[in-house]
C-alpha cells in the first residue's frame, strides 16, 4: 500500500523587506525631498505585504498612526521598507513599518519613518475573518507586542474626538480641496483604493493648504510633513468614485502648521451624498539653514467653529504626547 503524501500548510511570514530605488515621481514639490505621501504609500505596501503574508486572506487597512518624519529623505537614494507583525486580533493585524535610506553609492541604510499600522481581513463576501494567532518568539517581539497594545487606549480616545467634531462651510480658517474621480490605475484586487494612495492624497491636500497659508514666505514651497497621525479609514474608496479631500487649518504654533484633512466620497449621480471614508491630522514644517524650521506666520480663529476646532486640536497634541514613539532600533532588531 502507497503511504498517504503529507501535504503541509504553507508557512506564514511575519516579516517582510522591500527594496528599491526613489524615482523623481516620488519627490514632493520643488524636487529636494521625497514627499511624505510616497512614504505613506510605501508603508502601506509594505504593511499590506506583511499582513497578506500572515493571514492569507485580502486585507484592508483599517488605521496608520504616528508617523513621524525624522529626516528628509533625498531623491533618488535606495530605499527599504522592513514590515513586521507586532499584535494579532481575532481579524486584525498590528504591523510596524521602518523607513530608511542610503546613497546608491554607500548603501548604509539610515531609518527616517517608524509606525503601526493596522489591517483587517477579509473574506470573499467582504467580511472580517479570522487571522492566526501570533506569538511574539523574541526580546524584540515582545517589546513591539507590549507598545502596540499600551497604543490602543490613546488611540480609541484620539478617535472618539476626531469622529464627534463637525465641519461645516461657516469657516474663516485656511483650507485647501480637492475634487477628482478615482481612476482605474490606483486600486487594488478588490477594486478600491490603496490604503498609500489615499494618505498621499491627504499629504497634497495639506501640503497645498500649508503653502497657501505661507504665501510668498522664504522656502514657502519647501513645506514638508514631519507628523501624519490618526489616520483612520472607515470606508472604501472605490472606482469611479467623486473623491473629496478637504484639508484645513486648525492650530499654528511659532513653527508649526496643525492641518486636519478629511476624505470623503459620493456617487457621482448623487454628488451631494458625501460619505466619511478617512480622517487625518498633519503637521507642517518649512526648513530653513541647517535643518531649523522657519517661523509661521500665526493663525487666530475668528468663527466659533474654528475656535472649537482650534482647542480641538490643542487636545490632540496632548493626548499624542502621551504615545511613546516606537524606536526604529527596536523595530529594526532581530
Amino acid at each position: 500500500m502507497t503511504a498517504p503524501i503529507s501535504v503541509s500548510a504553507p508557512a506564514r511570514d511575519d516579516r517582510i523587506t522591500m527594496r528599491f530605488l526613489a524615482t523623481p515621481a516620488d519627490t514632493a514639490a520643488g524636487g529636494r525631498s521625497v514627499a511624505a505621501g510616497s512614504v505613506m504609500e510605501w508603508i502601506d505596501k509594505a504593511g499590506y505585504a506583511c499582513a497578506v503574508g500572515w493571514s492569507g486572506a485580502y486585507c484592508v487597512t483599517a488605521y496608520v498612526g504616528n508617523v513621524r518624519h525624522r529626516r528628509p529623505i533625498a531623491p533618488g537614494g535606495l530605499i527599504e521598507v522592513q514590515a513586521r507583525l507586532v499584535h494579532t486580533g481575532r481579524s486584525s493585524m498590528h504591523v510596524v513599518v521602518t523607513v530608511s535610506s542610503a546613497e546608491v553609492s554607500a548603501r548604509a541604510y539610515t531609518p527616517a519613518t517608524t509606525c503601526i499600522l493596522i489591517f483587517v481581513a477579509k473574506d470573499a463576501d467582504g467580511r472580517p475573518t479570522a487571522v492566526p494567532a501570533w506569538e511574539p518568539r523574541t526580546r524584540s517581539d515582545r517589546k513591539l507586542a507590549v507598545g502596540a497594545l499600551e497604543r490602543i487606549p490613546a488611540r480609541t480616545e484620539i478617535k472618539r474626538l476626531m469622529l464627534e467634531e463637525e465641519y461645516t462651510d461657516a469657516s474663516a480658517a485656511p483650507r485647501s480641496v480637492l475634487r477628482f474621480l478615482v481612476p482605474p490605475g490606483v486600486v487594488n484586487w478588490g477594486g478600491k483604493a490603496h490604503g498609500g494612495t489615499v494618505m498621499r492624497w491627504i499629504d497634497e491636500a495639506a501640503y497645498a493648504c500649508a503653502v497657501g497659508w505661507m504665501g510668498v514666505a522664504e522656502n514657502a514651497d519647501h513645506a514638508i510633513a514631519v507628523y501624519s497621525g490618526g489616520i483612520h479609514f472607515f470606508a472604501p474608496v472605490r472606482i469611479g468614485d467623486i473623491v473629496e479631500v478637504d484639508a484645513r487649518m486648525l492650530y499654528t504654533s511659532a513653527h508649526s502648521m496643525h492641518i486636519s484633512t478629511r476624505v470623503s466620497t459620493a456617487d457621482p449621480r448623487t454628488p451631494h451624498v458625501k460619505t466619511l471614508t478617512t480622517l487625518c491630522m498633519s503637521v507642517f514644517v518649512v526648513p530653513g539653514a541647517a535643518g531649523v524650521a522657519l517661523p509661521v506666520p500665526q493663525w487666530e480663529p475668528v468663527s466659533p467653529e474654528d475656535a472649537r476646532l482650534h482647542e480641538h486640536a490643542r487636545e490632540i497634541i496632548r493626548l499624542r504626547e502621551d504615545i511613546v514613539p516606537i524606536a526604529a532600533s527596536l523595530a529594526l532588531e532581530p
